[in-house]
């Protein structure tokens, strides 16, 4: 049975997902991050004041990055051997 939920994510957490991933915080504004990663076109955003994240939020940015669920599933499991 599957125990890691989307919906359970803190925002440090995802933070670190995305420092993993090989994404940079360009910048900051008014409570929301801009993260880019090099060969997307979009941006990630997330915002600051909200924790845990929403979990349309992580699958939207999953999205944005083409990654699948099962991509950053698996990405929890390993923080959470280390």
């Amino acid at each position: 049975m599957n125990t890691y939920k989307l919906s359970n994510v803190s925002l440090t957490q995802f933070r670190q997902f995305l420092s993993d991933i090989g994404c940079v915080c360009v910048s900051t504004s008014g409570g929301h991050e801009k993260w880019k990663k090099e060969g997307c076109l979009r941006s990630v955003i997330l915002q600051t004041h909200i924790d845990p994240v929403p979990e349309f939020i992580v699958k939207n940015n999953l999205r944005t990055l083409g990654l699948s669920r099962n991509d950053f599933i698996e990405w929890l499991k390993q923080c959470s051997t280390k």
